[in-house]
């Protein structure tokens, strides 16, 4: 990794100094499938009350932790303790601190939601009051009493992952585990499901994965990028946008010659990347050191030389480039 990039990097968690807030504890846990590692070594915590991204492209091994978080899968090596207790010592304890929303997110489709979730409460061995209130509850905290009587092959897709989201918060989990909750969903289901994800988190541990930085952005706190089993960054995400400042790019869309060798000439530039060409303009994506920023000096070697420019604008750094370049130099260093 890069200078910038490594203070992104996550140091192994010793158990001993593990923060006693945790509620979520991963300590060099591997993963193997025959000769491939899918997790290799991987430490982090997660903190009551902390809505934390999990980010990774795919065969990352990012799915592969959450199923061994929520005991699917055993590590090989290594430990996880949720809410204080070890997966591996008692698996029945750490499921029942933990809700659960898969990716395909499986529902029984011929059921009613109010069938749906009255099945779920009889598998988490809710009863009497405690039953009635728990319902009530996650009704309302997921906003499903408009279709609680419906079946469920009649919902949106946005309806669907709420009812998902109530199956996971129905047994009130100190632990919530999301796999791209807002997967399939339209721009406004998209918002209404970011909302509700905060306000789950206020009280629970929240794990949130998915591919969309948008959501890290708007629904996160600290973000968790792993890259081919291994932790590549662990920071909040105010200090990766921050990171992003640092990936500023210019864009250039010029006609003229000698055009590389003349923005070599300026100190300023980093790099230059041609991008292609069109009636005879050539277009570029221009790197830049530091917070230093070329374009003057761009405009003022165009004229000079008789270039004519189309375009000339800084792109505007994004969460993106960030997790592109985390996870590219992880890839480079293997």
């Amino acid at each position: 990794m890069t200078d910038n990039s490594a203070k992104h990097e996550s140091q192994a968690v010793d158990p001993a100094a593990a923060s006693p807030t945790a509620t979520i504890q991963v300590h060099g846990v591997t993963k193997r499938f025959g000769a491939r590692i899918a997790v290799d070594n991987l430490s982090f915590e997660v903190n009551r009350g902390e809505i934390v991204g999990f980010l990774g492209p795919n065969g990352s091994g990012k799915t592969t932790t959450m199923r061994m978080l929520t005991s699917f899968y055993t590590p090989d090596a290594g430990s996880i303790m949720v809410n204080g207790t070890d997966t591996q010592q008692d698996d029945i304890e750490t499921r029942s601190s933990i809700g659960y929303l898969p990716e395909n997110n499986p529902l029984y489709e011929d059921m009613l939601v109010s069938e749906y979730l009255s099945f779920v409460a009889e598998l988490r061995g809710l009863s009497g009051a405690e039953r009635r209130e728990n319902l009530d509850s996650t009704v309302e905290e997921t906003g499903i009493q408009e279709v609680y009587y419906r079946p469920i092959h009649e919902l949106s897709k946005g309806f669907h992952q709420r009812v998902g989201l109530a199956q996971a918060i129905l047994h009130r989990p100190p632990v919530l585990v999301l796999d791209e909750p807002t997967e399939g969903l339209d721009p406004n289901q998209r918002i209404s499901m970011r909302d509700l994800i905060r306000h789950l988190g206020s009280d629970r541990t929240v794990l949130l994965s998915t591919h969309v930085m948008q959501e890290v952005e708007s629904t996160c706190e600290r973000a968790l990028v792993i890259s081919r089993g291994k932790l590549v960054a662990n920071s909040s995400v105010e200090d990766l946008i921050q990171h992003a400042m640092e990936l500023r790019s210019v864009r250039l869309e010029v006609e003229g010659s000698q055009i590389e060798a003349g923005l070599a000439t300026i100190g300023a530039i980093d790099s230059v990347e041609p991008t292609g060409t069109n009636e005879g303009r050539k277009s570029y994506t221009i790197s830049v050191l530091g917070d230093a920023d070329p374009r003057a000096d761009i405009f003022r070697l165009a004229k000079s030389r008789g270039w004519v420019l189309w375009e000339l604008h800084q792109e505007q750094p994004r969460l993106e480039d960030v997790f592109q370049a985390l996870t590219t130099d992880a890839e480079s260093s293997e």
